[in-house]
């Protein structure tokens, strides 16, 4: 039968989602009356034989002509056992063979098919092919069957057909229905072989990975029952020792200690609970490790502890002024507070917001201050935070969970009502993660904090009783919402005098213990003071005339190592040999001022500075300029002030007013921004148009409209004190900032001129000397 030119009458096998191959014998169970009554006929003939076909889909009981793929094998019935109804029978397939026509359709299917020869083509790429069939069938068996030792190479042996191999090496492969029927129609020996090893190299990628998974799997098994062992021998040991503590024994410690613990209602049944729970859990699981380190924390969270404050308003004070020089409204508030807590134990703690350059002492602040009320203190930095989890906690799923830092706070802390400072406030960042500032908004809230919900912890817990002191360079950069639950109490900069006094006070005695040196050995006269405090440094608070201090002392204690046994004065002229050379002029930087340029005052985050403005005429034709990083607040204001200026230039005795101006604010690369210099770029405007200039010893400050009005500004003390550190001793202020002078030092008021003004010809009469009070210049 294997002529191709012949054809054979043969009844159809249908078969569900399988193929059967030449020289492949398979199993196969009949139930369909289709297929019984196509294998009786098979049966009643001579040889016995059947054509087997698959089913295009195998929902289909009853399948017709157009339901079976055209291709197929023909099949020899060898053996057969019947249940009844049901048979179950063996063929082996003989050779491919493709249906010509059906000739009956009922009871059973039975087509003429023709024999369909496979095309064999010998050479370099067949036996290429076979080889490598060959090694990977070897690596198949490998991978998923190590305890069967094959060896295909003796299957084969050389001259017989390597395709007797192909078909039956096939079927040992889980290949799909498509895979198979497509390995069945193929034409010929190279087709065969390149599908058969894309086969077999897919599933034998598939059994390296399942065998690397496996044994990534006994590996952490094989550790995991090792330690298991290890975990039983070491508490036998310790038993025998008497030293070690079974997890029933710790347990029945951990219950003992919560019914010792006091907790509120809702929080002792949460606890309970979640003990319980504990017990039922097998102490080697990685769960259990976690519920234990969350009832740890609650036990050794102050639930119930508090520190007795000390009420006493005398000690207060004096604990206060012992550590802080000045700074009235502080302790005046702190007073207050405790005034209130000694008539009112119940009174809520105050939650207060120091905002101040650096350097004036805010940290140190909160440090007396808990120290004169008797509670712990705990401090830590939120500058730069940007996830809110540091704060509110982690939940307990995540590996590596940790509570909030203000949880971990108060567990340091181990009392209830400690003093809480949060530094930095005003550099809190944010991103995907979330807000710290919202979460912030509900700690810092009276009525939020005192059912304050750690994400770790996922208990309510008590804030009311802390006492928080948030700090902070500016308010700006601070969410208004937040800033609303904030009591703010600003710390303006030191005058020399006051800067003078704490080095005596602190500074001195600090740096000479740091340095190991008695008060006799090192001494510095105030004169040598104050040439540092306008020499070296150039700040509003006192952090770099403590550093400048400190490397006086090591260069004193320096020369006292190396022997020097008489006691050193720093003079003034020493300052140059162990301080190098002097680092600001502020005061000398304009002995004259040439027309066009006016002194300005600026509040910065670091305190007050001088600010100066200068104007220049351009070519005609130039447009108008304004340069030095100003900010879009800053160019509003000097476009109002040019405009003022042209429009009232008769009153102000300008004749030809300069059509085309440049205005520049020197340091051009620090950023500059704010209203408050819009007088000084009137008053140098005016000083460039009239052709007279502004006095050297007087500054200004104000924000201007287009009316002519003065405005007032913020940061007065601070401007004030940077313009006395530059020596200038006139000052021109918004009448409206009158009432500020109150918190300027008395001898600073006693010292200083102060001109306000109500509208802008008033600060140019007052600064331009040159102009007459009726507006017109003087000769």
């Amino acid at each position: 039968m294997s002529d191709a030119s012949r054809s054979y009458l043969l009844p159809i096998l249908p078969l569900k989602n399988t193929v059967a191959f030449p020289n492949v014998t398979i199993p196969i169970s009949v139930e369909r009356p289709l297929i019984v009554a196509a294998v009786e006929e098979a049966l009643a003939s001579e040889h016995k034989m059947v054509g087997v076909f698959a089913q295009r889909d195998s929902e289909i009981d009853a399948p017709r002509a157009e339901d079976l793929f055209t291709i197929g094998t023909s099949a020899v019935i060898q053996l057969i056992a019947r249940f009844g109804q049901k048979m179950q029978i063996i063929i082996n397939g003989m050779e491919r063979v493709e249906i010509a026509g059906f000739e009956q359709v009922t009871p059973f299917l039975k087509a003429r098919l023709k024999p369909l020869q496979l095309s064999v083509t010998q050479g370099i790429e067949a036996e290429a092919l076979q080889r490598e069939v060959m090694d990977l069938a070897g690596s198949y068996f490998a991978l998923g069957h190590p305890e069967v030792q094959l060896d295909f190479s003796s299957f084969v042996p050389p001259g017989e057909d390597f395709m007797k191999l192909v078909y039956p090496l096939a079927k040992l492969l889980r290949l799909n229905l498509d895979q198979e029927q497509a390995l069945l129609e193929a034409p010929g020996n190279i087709a065969v072989m390149t599908l058969l090893r894309e086969y077999l190299n897919h599933e034998v990628q598939v059994l390296e990975v399942r065998k690397k998974i496996a044994d990534q799997t006994q590996e952490k098994m094989s550790r995991e029952q090792r330690e298991y062992i290890l975990r039983q021998q070491l508490q036998a040991i310790q038993n025998e020792l008497g030293e070690g503590n079974t997890p029933e024994t710790e347990l029945a410690e951990v219950r003992k200690r919560l019914e010792l613990l006091s907790l509120p209602e809702g929080v002792s049944s949460e606890v309970k609970k979640e003990l319980t729970r504990l017990e039922q859990i097998p102490h080697i699981s990685p769960e259990y490790q976690v519920s234990r380190s969350h009832l740890d924390l609650v036990l050794e969270l102050p639930w119930d502890t508090t520190t007795t404050d000390n009420l006493d308003l005398h000690n207060a004070r004096q604990v206060l002024d012992e550590d802080h020089y000045d700074l009235k409204e502080i302790k005046e508030r702190i007073i207050e507070q405790l005034a209130v807590m000694l008539l009112n134990p119940e009174a809520k703690a105050p939650i207060l917001c120091f905002v101040g350059p650096p350097g004036v002492g805010k940290t140190s602040l909160g440090q007396s201050i808990a120290r004169a009320l008797g509670r712990k203190f705990e401090h830590f930095s939120l500058g730069g935070m940007h996830d809110e989890a540091e704060l509110r906690g982690h939940r307990r799923t995540y590996i590596g969970a940790m509570p909030g830092r203000i949880i971990q706070a108060l567990r340091r802390a181990g009392t209830r009502n400690p003093l809480l400072m949060l530094d930095e406030i005003d550099k809190l960042g944010r991103d995907f993660r979330g807000d710290p500032a919202a979460a912030l908004m509900e700690i810092l809230d009276p009525a939020q904090n005192n059912t304050f919900r750690d994400n770790y912890l996922d208990l309510p817990f008590d804030l009311s009783k802390v006492f928080f002191i948030t700090t902070a360079n500016t308010t700006d950069s601070i969410p208004k919402p937040l800033l609303d639950r904030m009591e703010l109490l600003r710390l303006s900069g030191y005058s020399d005098e006051e800067k003078i006094e704490i080095a005596h006070r602190y500074l001195f005695p600090r740096q000479r213990k740091e340095a190991g040196l008695s008060e006799e050995r090192f001494l510095v006269s105030d004169e040598t003071l104050i040439a540092i405090i306008g020499r070296y440094t150039r700040e509003a608070g006192v952090r770099e005339l403590e550093r400048m201090l400190g490397r006086l002392a090591r260069k004193v204690a320096v020369r006292c190592a190396e022997g020097l046994t008489e006691p050193v004065a720093v003079g003034r002229d020493d300052l140059a040999e162990m301080l190098g050379p002097e680092r600001f002029f502020v005061e000398q930087l304009r002995r004259e001022l040439p027309c066009g340029v006016a002194t300005g005052l600026a509040w910065t985050e670091s305190g007050g500075d001088v600010l100066y403005v200068e104007a220049i005429e351009l070519p005609k034709g130039k447009k108008f300029l304004i340069t030095g990083h100003l900010g879009e607040v800053m160019k509003e204001s000097a476009m109002a002030a040019n405009s003022y200026i042209i429009s009232h230039g008769v009153p102000l005795g300008i004749k030809h007013p300069k059509e085309s101006v440049h205005i520049h604010v020197p340091a051009g690369a620090i950023p500059k921004d704010g209203p408050s210099a819009g007088v000084t770029m009137a008053c140098a405007l005016a000083s460039l148009h009239t052709g007279h200039p502004a006095r050297k010893d007087t500054a200004m400050t104000g924000e201007i409209t287009l009316s002519g009005l003065v405005l007032p500004v913020g940061g007065i003390k601070e401007k004030i004190l940077a313009a006395r550190r530059a020596g200038i001793t006139r000052v021109i202020l918004p009448t409206k900032n009158r009432k500020d002078l109150v918190d300027l030092p008395k001898h600073v008021r006693t010292e200083m001129e102060f001109i306000f003004c109500e509208r802008i010809e008033d600060v140019l009469q007052a600064a331009i000397p040159g102009l007459k009070k009726d507006g017109k210049p003087s000769h």
